[in-house]
């Protein structure tokens, strides 16, 4: 079975969210072996520096770097990635789960994803080029690998 891993900074504090992050964990449970692991965030200060905020996401960075393994295909979910419809993922998934047992989604903290986690990754997706709430992205990112099963699997699922 599959391995998905969903590597993240912050914890969810909101039980709304936690709800929704826990009804789709049980859902995927059918198609994938899935792995949330929260990794604590740093404190942004009030004012900041673009160094400061270097600083931060380096350190965020280093907490993450030990779950991206050579042996894991590594997808950052930033900005400047490529955007799938949700046919085109759920054929990307199907085709990565034929040549790796695991897949580490990497979502950042408030400040994006250092420079050396997004060289450790395989390449990089982007949901929307809005701005989400991290918290918010991992719900959609959840959402969206469901919809992909259901859709390799020629199961219906609310289109």
């Amino acid at each position: 079975m599959l391995k998905i891993n969903v590597v993240c900074i912050g914890k969810i504090k909101e039980s709304f969210f936690r709800d929704a992050i826990n009804e789709y964990s049980k859902r995927l449970s059918r198609f994938c072996s899935l792995h949330i692991i929260e990794l604590p965030d740093e404190k942004i200060p009030d004012k900041t520096s673009s160094s400061v905020e270097e600083a931060i996401k380096e350190k965020e960075g280093r907490l993450m770097l030990p779950y991206l393994k050579n042996d894991c295909y590594n997808i950052a979910l930033d900005l400047k990635g490529k955007q799938y419809d949700s046919v085109e993922f759920s054929q990307k998934l199907s085709n990565l789960s034929l040549y790796n047992s695991t897949i580490n989604f990497v979502i950042g903290g408030s400040l994006g994803i250092s420079k050396e986690v997004l060289e450790k990754c395989n390449e990089y997706i982007c949901f929307s080029k809005m701005t989400f709430p991290h918290q918010l992205i991992r719900i959609f990112l959840l959402e969206q690998l469901y919809r992909a099963f259901k859709i390799a699997n020629n199961e219906t699922y609310h289109k």
